[in-house]
């Protein structure tokens, strides 16, 4: 008698819950709402979606398409290398087309983001060709290093 007195009633409980309304199961009827069959671009779209593909999908597009947002003669003489928290790396054949495609920086950034939006391109970098350098690594320090000591 003291569990009933602590815990309830079980029998009481069922009487007092609330009854769900009755519904009609219209995803189990044949032709019914919602049981149009989709096409396969869509429902791969929506699967990138919801993954969250969007945006390297859309990089590697912009990568793959280089010549037609750069241009045929442009794309000879450089090649996109990575993007990294935004910003397209572009590897150019000499400095002066690195120089040629800074000032050409509006129109390009603008292509992207009218035709990639998902990329999430914020700016472009155009690189020359390395140069030789003295430097021995990206933490070398600045200052003439070992050369000082020769008196």
């Amino acid at each position: 008698m003291r569990f009933k007195d602590v815990f309830g009633d079980p029998n009481a409980r069922r009487s007092r819950a609330r009854k769900r309304p009755k519904t009609e199961n219209a995803s189990s009827v044949p032709f019914g709402k919602g049981r149009d069959p989709h096409g396969l671009g869509d429902t791969i779209a929506s699967l990138t979606m919801q993954l969250g593909w969007n945006s390297p999908l859309a990089q590697s597009s912009l990568l793959d398409s280089w010549t037609e947002i750069a241009g045929a003669e442009t794309a000879k003489h450089s090649t996109p290398v990575g993007i990294e928290d935004g910003v397209l790396t572009v590897q150019c054949e000499s400095t002066a087309w690195a120089t040629q495609l800074r000032m050409m920086r509006v129109d390009i950034m603008t292509h992207i983001a009218t035709r990639y939006p998902d990329a999430g391109i914020t700016s472009i970098r155009f690189q020359g060709p390395n140069a030789p350098s003295w430097k021995k690594g990206p933490r070398s320090i600045p200052g003439r290093g070992p050369r000082d000591t020769y008196g």
